[in-house]
Order: C-alpha cells, then sequence, then structure tokens
C-alpha cells in the first residue's frame, strides 16, 4: 500500500512507526474540513490547534541552504606584482601590499578598481561604522555627488576651496562641483524643512560615499587620491550645549570604532582650515609614512596637530611642565563643532520651546573608509604579508586540501567537506570560509599565499585528517601560533571568532 504524502510517495510498510503516527496526522489535518462543521473548523485554525495537528519534522520549514565555500580559483584577485616585481612607483607598505594581492588595480592617477576581496572587507567596515552611528542616533542618507556652485556660493566657499575642487559646466552652462563635502548640501536640506520642532533634536544624518578631490600629486595609493570613500555626519543641535554634547559623543563613537578594529590611535587637537567652526580633533594612525605632524606631551597626555601650535614650542600648554615630542601620523578622521556658520546662511531654522523659529546649532564628523582600510595594513602588517583587523578581514577561514597525488590525497574530500561545514554550521563563519582548491600547487606554495594574503585562520588538512582521531594543523596569522586541533577542539576554537 502506497500513500502519497506530499512531496512523496511513501510505501507504508517501510515506515517507522513514528513515520506511521505522522501520515495519520496528515490526514487528520486534510479530513477535518469535512468531518467538522465549518464554524468549528475556523474556530480550531484560529486556535492554531489545526496548525498544531499538521506540523511535523517531514513538512518543518527548511533551513537556510547550504552555501558551498568559495574557491581560490574562482577568485578575481589578480596578482599583478607577486614574485618580486617591483611595479613602478610604489611608495608605502599598504600600496605595494594591495596592489601586489589584487585588492585594487589602477585606473588612474589617484583612482582605484576596488576589487572583490577588498570590497567585502570594506563592505565590513561600513558595517561596523553603521552599527556606532545607529548606536548614538545616526540616520543614513545618500546626497548627490554633483551639487550645485550656488550652493557653495551661499556658505562663501566656491572660491575658498580652490584647485582641490572638481569643477564643471553643464549644457545650460550651470556651475557644478563633484562633491569633496557635504555641508552645504545637507544644510540646504534641513532647512528646506520649515516645521522642523526642537523635539525631533539632535538630528544626526550621515552617508557612506563617494567623494573627489582634484590632487595635484596623488600618492600612497588609497592613503591620497582623487576618488575615495568617505562617511561624513553631520548634526543639527538646540543650542551649543546640546551641540558641544553631541560632538563629544560622536568622538567617543569613533573612538570605539577604532577600539574595535584593534588599532592604535590617538586624538589630536586640530585646525579647522575651510571647514571651519571653533572646536577641531583629527584622529591619526601613528606611522612613519603619514603625512602629519603630530605633537605629544610626555607627561599629561595632550596631544595636537603642528598647524595649531607656536612654531618651535616645546613646552606643553595644558600642564606646562612637559615635552612636547613630534611624530607623524595618518589622518583617518575629523570631526568639527560648527556652530552656526552653514545654518545661519542657509536659514536652517527648527521651532524651538517656545514655538519661535531658531538657528540651528551644527556639527561634522568625517571618517576615511578606504583611507582607514589602507591604514590599517599599512601599520598592521609585515613588509610581505597583510595583517588585517580581525573584524574585517575579507574572510576568515581559508582551508588547504593536500596536493593532488601526494600521500594525504585522500583527505581531499575532507577538507572540502570541512570548508562548507565550517561556513554553514557556524552562524559567525557563514560565507566567511575559503578553499584553496589549487590542489596542483603545493601546501607550501598555498601556505605562503595564505600568508601574504593575511587569512586570520589557515587550516591544513593532511595526513593527520585520515587517522582514526583526525586532527588539523591550524595556523593563527596574527600571533603566528601553530595548532594541531580535533574537529571539535577547530570548531570551538571558531566559534569564538568575531565577525560582523
Amino acid at each position: 500500500m502506497c500513500v502519497r504524502y506530499w512531496p512523496v510517495t511513501l510505501t507504508v510498510s517501510s515506515l517507522t512507526e513514528k513515520q506511521k503516527m505522522e501520515v495519520f496526522m496528515h490526514h487528520c489535518h486534510c479530513k477535518l474540513p469535512n468531518l467538522l462543521s465549518s464554524t468549528l473548523f475556523k474556530a480550531l485554525k484560529r486556535s492554531n490547534i489545526s496548525s498544531a495537528i499538521h506540523t511535523s519534522p517531514l513538512t518543518s520549514i527548511p533551513s537556510k541552504p547550504t552555501i558551498p565555500p568559495p574557491l581560490v580559483s574562482r577568485l578575481f584577485q589578480p596578482s599583478n606584482y607577486r614574485e618580486g616585481q617591483e611595479g613602478g612607483d610604489l611608495t608605502c607598505r599598504s600600496q605595494r601590499l594591495m596592489l601586489q594581492t589584487g585588492l585594487i588595480h589602477l585606473s588612474n592617477p589617484g583612482c582605484f578598481y576596488y576589487l572583490p576581496v577588498a570590497l567585502r572587507s570594506m563592505e565590513k567596515l561600513v558595517r561596523l561604522i553603521d552599527e556606532e552611528m545607529h548606536v548614538i542616533g545616526g540616520q543614513k542618507i545618500d546626497m548627490p555627488a554633483l551639487c550645485s556652485a550656488e550652493l557653495w556660493k551661499k556658505s562663501g566657499r566656491w572660491e575658498l576651496m580652490g584647485k582641490e575642487m572638481f569643477r564643471l559646466l553643464d549644457r545650460h552652462n550651470a556651475e557644478y562641483c563633484l562633491g569633496p563635502t557635504h555641508e552645504e548640501a545637507v544644510t540646504e536640506l534641513f532647512a528646506s524643512q520649515t516645521t522642523i520642532s526642537y523635539k525631533k533634536l539632535p538630528l544626526l544624518l550621515y552617508q557612506v560615499t563617494r567623494k573627489f578631490r582634484d590632487e595635484q600629486k596623488p600618492k600612497f595609493g588609497l592613503l591620497r587620491g582623487r576618488e575615495f570613500y568617505m562617511k561624513d555626519m553631520y548634526s543639527f543641535d538646540i543650542n551649543e550645549e546640546a551641540a558641544l554634547h553631541t560632538y563629544h559623543s560622536v568622538c567617543q563613537s569613533y573612538r570605539q570604532i577604532f577600539d574595535r578594529l584593534g588599532l592604535k590611535w590617538v586624538q589630536v587637537e586640530a585646525a579647522t582650515g575651510n571647514i571651519g567652526g571653533t572646536l577641531s580633533h583629527e584622529f591619526q594612525l601613528p606611522a612613519d609614512i603619514g603625512e602629519d605632524q603630530l605633537l605629544v606631551c610626555g607627561n599629561c597626555g595632550f596631544s595636537a596637530n603642528v598647524e595649531t601650535v607656536e612654531p618651535g614650542q616645546t613646552e606643553c600648554s595644558k600642564c606646562q611642565t612637559g615635552t612636547l615630542t613630534e611624530s607623524k601620523g595618518i589622518e583617518v578622521g575629523h570631526t568639527f563643532y560648527l556652530g552656526t556658520k552653514y545654518s545661519q546662511a542657509f536659514k536652517a531654522l527648527f521651532v524651538n520651546a517656545s514655538n519661535v523659529p531658531a538657528v540651528a546649532e551644527m556639527g561634522c564628523f568625517g571618517l576615511g573608509v578606504t583611507r582607514i582600510l589602507a591604514a590599517s595594513i599599512e601599520v598592521m602588517s609585515t613588509e610581505d604579508s597583510i595583517r588585517w583587523p580581525g573584524l574585517i578581514a575579507p574572510y576568515q577561514v581559508c582551508v588547504l586540501p593536500p596536493k593532488k597525488g601526494s600521500k594525504a590525497n585522500e583527505a581531499t574530500l575532507v577538507a572540502e567537506k570541512l570548508a562548507q561545514s565550517l561556513g554553514n554550521s557556524l552562524p559567525n563563519l557563514r560565507g566567511e570560509v575559503v578553499l584553496d582548491d589549487r590542489v596542483q600547487m603545493t601546501i607550501g606554495k598555498r601556505l605562503k599565499d595564505a600568508k601574504i594574503l593575511g587569512y586570520p585562520y589557515v587550516v591544513v588538512v593532511g595526513q593527520k585528517a585520515l587517522e582514526d582521531q583526525p586532527s588539523f594543523e591550524v595556523i593563527c596569522q596574527q600571533s603566528e601560533e601553530t595548532m594541531f586541533l580535533s574537529k571539535e577542539g577547530l570548531v570551538d576554537l571558531l566559534s569564538k571568532v568575531e565577525t560582523i
């Protein structure tokens, strides 16, 4: 006897007692409309009794589909300068490594293609930034890159910006620029909303988008380009006290971002430049390649960009006793308290508690997304190998099967299953495990590549994986530690990896 039980036809004699009961319950559910009055059946459905009868393992909602691991042989990651080629004017470590490993590709001076592996890392960095911006109430928007000259003339910055601003005319001879920053645009947006209540403030609007700067001599790869990604946030507050509170909360958020990335940073007093305002800080990553000169007090920790102190000053102005020592840094973030510089010009008003229009107090806060990406590689890597901040490593784990034709060749299937199971069974590693399937190459050669690319964890599947108690060689790239772990030990280790 056969019973039709969607999606298959089952032979009753082949079923277990449990399966027979499930079939019986299924048919009971199907017959309920005929056996009961329509009113009673509808009541059962509303109380979920009918659904409970119908539920069974054979008809449960399917879990997420199994995803095969990405294969190294299929990744679009051209290695243009590997094997010792110089590749032209490579003036810093991050630029050389990112070109060598196929993370970026030069398009024209100061402009790059972001290739798949680099883009994965950048998208993770953006997710991290989004998390921290949402904690402080940030709302994400997207503003036009093409900005009208009229906005910039209203703020007085059209001429002030100089030759670094890309300018163009449309077919109607109207003037535009490619936005290097968006203070004018966001203030005009706020000003267009004429009935914003003080109850909606502070309002923090931010975007992550391309910016443009006509650098005379682009250099250092992504550290100083003509086209780059930036996170820029703009705040609107009811008064100066509230605006300064917002200012310091964003600074704290920036510190949290760099801490989560595991980067050594310093927050320094800075000049306001052509952005304007009365208070400004830069977030710097100490590095010899950095273009900013920093002064740090060894006594009280005061720090500043050299632009903000008197020429030749060596005594700390804060504690009066410490000596200022000079170092270099890479600027990766910049914050400004703007006051009413832009809101006054654009009549950016809100309705205060007395139901009277008032001018909003503003701040603006930038993070160089692509610069953070390159700067983290610059400060964390060795001369010949990338080391990523763990959270934004493109892939967390690389599994290496044995070489084809070797004594451990039978472990190839074990490696494939391991890569798939790790990437699907551990929620934190879903999509984070890559399989180096180039089995025509030796383990040594692939290990060298894995070291250069900086996978945080490399798992070598060899002869020991075929033993009665299988074990795997696990290399932790950050600590340079090598361990031999069972499958359970490996899963336990990798389940603790933080991802975003």
